[in-house]
């Protein structure tokens, strides 16, 4: 044993001579942690009941017993990271996980410098960051750019030059509204010479009906919104209706912390109104399951489970269902409390399953008038007997008889039982086998109860604690996504994940001054979204050489401006609002667009009827969304499926996406209108028409090369159906649109193959 000792000293002494003389301080946090985690933390972490040896290597006093206040000759550590022995070595050989001479060689580091422990970085108070000093740099044109700017220089790098105004304006409309600018506001913009242009474009966007529309579309897929149940029966449920709630909300610019509040406790508000009230269909976005068979007691511990693991990822950026079944592996959250947060949500006096008309009572019946109420009926505060349209007794399962069906009227919203609930711990997370020798009183976990605060005793007070300025971790979750919606990449990557298995920021200090900034100005969207696209960070070029995507292919580090492939709602609403088709209508009941034929018959007997008139070319936010068979269009671009939370989905390429831009109803018929367009609008010749195409869509001319392709496609295209009319009358055809008779056909179907090619182009299906 004393030769072995003496083996790990000389190899620690051998690995430190290879570090840097002047090593800067360490930052458990940041650089120890994750190592622990990856390599330590499944037999020595938070689990009580696969933790071995009674060691935990995420507690300091746990740290403390094997680090012997940096001695190396006493550092259990150290010997056994060190060891040869196989018996003695750790991670043992046998769990996959071995320690790389880096990770060995920083925690060697770490334990000469004192081996000092801290909270995992996102536990940790929002730190109060000045930004860093920029010097001369003419780059900065706000905080953000600092920040980024130091980072860059630390790293060698430079900034981008700035992104091309018209690009710029294609890159803040898309990203604000999902749709381009119309060409007449992009002209004006590039005549302009005020430096004040761009800012005023921002706020304008801001105030158009399609900023609310567009950014909803993320927290519809965060709240797993849907306009059916799911599983097999899958049936309609009245719920668009919340859906409006928030696209008001946005548009309205709600303060983020009312917003959290409402949906999570409005019910709860003193003179709760109708508005409150439907804010809470949040909490009830769930899947409900009306299967014969289907046991109500388990299926209401399904429901519960849903919304507290929808609250941990969506608040709060923790993997909370992890501790569902055991005490989470990584993150010190115990089962316990996981069944503490549980009982904020198991006083819905709720039956488990679905009743035949899809709903699950408690619900509201919404006026006819919706979404354009009144004043009084705005503000109209629901008695309890139309809050709880049901007859129950009690019965052995979870204390509720099966409820009178509701109707087609009706929304799912939150309401307390008068008599709360029993909580209890429930084995493996099983719904019949419950503790219950232990009641549990809601709480939230020890490591984020907030000093000098009382434990939030209902959902209304929890939700009043997420939004505490002392919670560490509601806004830098917030802001991290706005970031993720801009750049495409979170500052923190993992999203879903701000705990110790998700990646670590790449600039800690922007994110917490970003939420810092976010609190201190009311919660406001719109101010750190304002703040986002005018820095220089944002509107610098996404074009930079092959060298620099190698090096940086995500851009984590910002050194050039976002390039994204637009989403499936984006692709086809820019399609409808280049080719005039795009109907702008807000709210109401979910439409059925174009769909393959029979699609819904391959998984049900249930037909999909495809709407008619202006429901074919409504926004794509309102398009009709059942969760076994989503729209295919959407899920083809990668959209989340809206059976469970999801904040980050990851981007894919196939063939699939091309044919689907190829040969999509939609596309060609938005091809078709939009060379309607180009020949009417564009001018008398071919080269004009097709320049009038593509600043259309790329709001820029074409170049020489770029112009002849497409002249050259529309006379290639015209020889073909001069011989084959036929085909050309079958291209036309495509859509319920009318063809417009007084354009030559056989013209129309070449212009049509020259939009369609446009409108397929990456330059076209990104912002960039």
């Amino acid at each position: 044993m004393i030769q072995l000792q003496r083996l790990a000293i000389v190899l620690a002494v051998s690995l430190m001579a290879t570090a840097s003389p002047a090593a800067e301080r360490i930052d458990f946090s940041f650089e120890i942690r994750s190592i622990l985690s990856e390599h330590c933390f499944q037999c020595h972490g938070p689990d009580a009941a696969t933790r071995e040896a009674e060691l935990r290597l995420d507690t300091p006093d746990g740290i403390a017993s094997v680090v012997a206040g940096g001695q190396f000759r006493r550092s259990e550590l150290v010997r056994r990271i060190l060891s040869t022995d196989p018996a003695e070595r750790m991670p043992p050989s046998d769990s996959g996980r071995p320690l790389s001479t880096a990770d060995k060689r920083l925690l060697l580091e770490w334990v000469k410098q004192g081996a000092d422990y801290q909270a995992h970085w996102s536990f940790r108070p929002l730190q109060s960051n000045q930004p860093p000093r920029s010097g001369r740099s003419n780059w900065v044109r706000n905080d953000i750019d600092r920040f980024v700017l130091a980072r860059l220089k630390a790293s060698g790098r430079r900034p981008s030059a700035p992104a091309a105004t018209s690009v710029l304006l294609r890159r803040i409309a898309f990203d604000l509204t999902g749709l381009p600018p119309t060409l007449e506001r992009v002209d004006q913009i590039l005549q302009s010479s005020s430096n004040e242009a761009v800012g005023q474009y921002v706020d304008e966007l801001f105030d158009s009906s399609s900023y609310g529309e567009h950014m909803a579309v993320g927290w519809l897929e965060a709240s797993r919104y849907a306009d059916t149940d799911g599983y097999q029966n899958d049936r309609y449920r009245h719920h668009h209706v919340w859906r409006d709630w928030v696209i008001m909300a946005f548009q309205d610019n709600m303060p983020y912390d009312q917003f959290i509040i409402e949906q999570l406790g409005g019910d709860m508000l003193p003179n709760a109104t109708l508005k409150n009230q439907i804010a809470t269909g949040f909490c009830r976005n769930h899947r409900i399951n009306s299967e014969d068979g289907s046991i109500p007691a388990e299926w209401h511990v399904e429901n519960v489970a849903d919304r507290v693991d929808t609250l941990g990822t969506v608040f709060l950026g923790l993997t909370i269902g992890c501790a569902r079944c055991h005490d989470h592996k990584y993150d010190p959250i115990s089962q316990r409390e996981y069944y503490q947060l549980f009982a904020y949500f198991n006083n819905v006096p709720e039956w488990g399953v679905g009743p035949n008309d899809g709903n699950s009572p408690p619900f509201i019946k919404i006026p006819e008038s919706w979404p354009v109420l009144s004043p009084q009926e705005a503000e109209f505060q629901i008695p309890q007997p139309l809050k709880l349209r049901q007859a129950r007794e009690k019965d052995a399962g979870n204390g509720l008889k099966r409820p009178q069906a509701g109707n087609a009227n009706t929304l799912m919203v939150m309401h307390e039982l008068d008599e709360p609930r029993t909580t209890y711990l429930l084995t493996r997370g099983q719904y019949d086998l419950p503790d219950e020798s232990d009641p549990l009183e809601p709480g939230v976990p020890a490591i984020l109860q907030l000093p000098g605060t009382a434990t939030p005793g209902n959902r209304l007070e929890l939700a009043r604690w997420l939004v505490d300025p002392a919670n560490p971790l509601t806004a830098r979750v917030a802001v991290n996504r706005l970031w993720q919606h801009f750049f495409g990449v979170g500052l923190v990557k993992t999203s879903e994940n701000l705990g110790s298995q998700g990646e670590l920021p790449s600039h800690p200090l922007l994110l917490d001054y970003l939420a810092e900034e976010f609190v201190s100005h009311g919660w406001d969207v719109r101010y750190i979204i304002k703040q986002i696209v005018m820095s220089a960070t944002y509107q610098q070029t996404s074009s930079a050489p092959p060298a620099d995507y190698e090096h940086d292919p995500e851009n984590r580090l910002l050194a050039r401006g976002p390039r994204l492939r637009l989403n499936g709602f984006a692709l086809r609403d820019q399609a409808l609002a280049v080719s005039g088709l795009l109907v702008h209508e807000f709210g109401g009941a979910s439409v059925r667009p174009y769909m393959p034929p029979k699609i819904w018959r391959a998984f049900s007997n249930n037909s999909y009827k495809q709407g008619q008139g202006n429901d074919l070319y409504r926004r794509s936010i309102y398009t009709y969304w059942r969760r076994t068979i989503p729209p295919p269009m959407m899920m083809t671009f990668n959209a989340a499926s809206r059976e469970v939370c999801m904040v980050r989905t990851d981007k894919t390429n196939t063939p699939l996406q091309a044919l689907t831009l190829l040969n999509h109803t939609i596309f060609i018929e938005s091809a078709r209108k939009m060379a309607e367009r180009m020949i009417q609008e564009g001018g008398a010749s071919l080269e004009k028409r097709v320049s009038y195409g593509c600043r259309l869509l790329l709001n820029r001319q074409p170049s020489e090369v770029e112009l002849g392709l497409l002249t050259d496609v529309y006379q290639e295209m015209h020889s073909h159906f001069s011989e084959a009319t036929d085909a050309a009358s079958e291209l036309l055809a495509v859509g319920e649109s009318s063809v417009d008779s007084s354009i030559d056909s056989i013209d129309l179907a070449a212009m049509t193959l020259v939009a369609n090619t446009l409108l397929n182009l990456d330059e076209a299906t990104s912002r960039r």
